[in-house]
């Protein structure tokens, strides 16, 4: 989107982490503009505007007017930047030159409006999947992000990247079938593990079982053994063999 923001910027003839430095302790911030056909140009930049930019409604996507000292005056988009991790200080910025009368590719943001059904009335959970599109359309075309409505989204229902509404020269570039937001029913709640009972090894219930038949009735002494205190019962004798009776006597 074209605004009128205008920021300043100074040409610098050398480059390294010595220069880096020196323009930093100015206040400044190195950057690098290119495109539209001509020679990229090293330049320095205000970094407290230039994080204006990038903490406006319209972020990255803002076009400004960068206006060098001595130079060129052009519109410009911010493509890339780099921050300190520590002390979150901007140290550099590619800047593009942007011709207003071509088509130009740019990824927006997508914001979700409502409460949707699925949420409030079946207890559904609301998962954003993709937070922006991307889209092309003419440079003063560009909208600073999309609104989806979800309030009338169900159980299961999904909004894509072809319900995204778009006006005047925007198409989509972005998978027309790629979810933004759908509505999932909740995970069920793991069930409590039951207790079981420990199941002895095969080798250790075998045993146990040989034990148990071998052991021997309560009071009761093992067979074959006499029981303490008493000598053993002798064996019984088999009965003696009788001679056949005669049955007469020879004449």
């Amino acid at each position: 989107m074209k605004t009128d923001i205008t920021i300043a910027a100074e040409t610098r003839e050398s480059r390294g982490k010595n220069e880096a430095r020196r323009l930093r302790v100015r206040g400044l911030a190195p950057a690098i503009l290119y495109g539209a056909d001509k020679a990229a140009l090293s330049v320095s930049v205000s970094p407290k505007e230039v994080r204006k930019i990038l903490n406006s409604s319209t972020g990255h996507n803002t076009i400004f007017t960068l206006a060098i000292h001595e130079g060129e005056t052009t519109p410009v988009m911010l493509v890339a930047w780099q921050k300190d991790p520590v002390k979150d200080n901007l140290l550099h910025v590619d800047l593009k030159r942007i011709d207003l009368t071509k088509r130009i590719a740019v990824k927006v943001p997508v914001h979700l409006h409502g409460d949707p059904k699925g949420v409030k009335l079946q207890g559904g959970l609301l998962e954003v999947i993709t937070r922006e599109v991307e889209i092309d359309c003419l440079p003063d075309e560009i909208p600073g992000q999309f609104v989806l409505e979800i309030a009338e989204l169900e159980m299961h229902q999904s909004l894509r990247a072809s319900d995204v509404p778009m006006s005047g020269s925007m198409k989509l570039i972005s998978a027309p079938e790629l979810v933004i937001v759908h509505i999932v029913s909740q995970r069920a709640e793991a069930a409590p593990a039951e207790v079981v009972a420990a199941v002895p090894e095969p080798e250790v219930m075998k045993k146990g079982k040989k034990e148990e038949e071998g052991a021997a009735p309560a009071g009761k002494a093992p067979a074959g053994k006499a029981p303490a205190g008493k000598a053993p019962a002798p064996a019984a004798k088999a009965p003696a063999a009788k001679a056949p009776a005669d049955k007469g006597k020879k004449k």
